[in-house]
């Protein structure tokens, strides 16, 4: 979940619900709170935008799909979009369907054309791919430290004991690659 609060929590299980319900734009609310770090379980699995993408997308469809049979009391939200965007990734893997820059048609035709949804997930995937390439032009203490931060959820103490240094240095690290990724955000890269 892109916030972590109390609050997002809520508003992703709330969404959760009406989508269960077919609400189409609590899909768009859903995406908003859970692409990046369902984005990040793709990516890590697939080693490739353009194939993280899809596997992201399809992850959505199944959502559509499959929304009402989630259960607030088995599991988080986050927790069962995350096996969604793991099982989705290794499918992809499993079964071949791993073609460049391809979108399955079948998941194309499940969201109506211009469904603010759909359009939403095409824009916020396009600013997903810009920030990991961003992320890529870091040095790979900052690249790490900011992705395992905001996408496995580690704390700043966390990631200073994982990494075996201190707490001030990865504050550090993760302050000066923000301020990095942030510039070569505004300039388009």
């Amino acid at each position: 979940m892109q916030e972590s609060s109390p609050d997002a929590r809520n508003r992703l299980i709330a969404a959760m619900e009406r989508l269960a319900g077919g609400d189409r734009a609590a899909l768009e609310v859903v995406y908003r709170l859970t692409n990046v770090k369902l984005f990040g379980i793709c990516l890590r699995i697939l080693h490739d935008r353009k194939e993280a993408e899809d596997a992201l997308q399809d992850v959505y469809i199944t959502l559509w799909r499959n929304a009402a049979r989630y259960d607030a009391k088995r599991a988080s939200p986050i927790a069962w979009l995350a096996t969604f965007a793991r099982n989705r990734a290794v499918d992809r893997l499993r079964t071949g369907k791993v073609r460049r820059g391809a979108v399955p048609v079948e998941a194309a035709k499940e969201l109506p054309d211009g469904d603010p949804a759909a359009d939403a997930m095409l824009i916020d995937a396009e600013r997903t791919a810009r920030v990991h390439t961003c992320l890529d032009h870091l040095d790979e203490p900052q690249r790490s430290a900011i992705r395992t931060a905001f996408l496995d959820g580690y704390t700043y103490a966390e990631l200073a004991e994982r990494s075996d240094v201190p707490l001030g240095t990865m504050k550090s690290w993760i302050r000066r690659g923000l301020a990095r990724l942030r510039e070569c955000m505004e300039r388009g890269e």
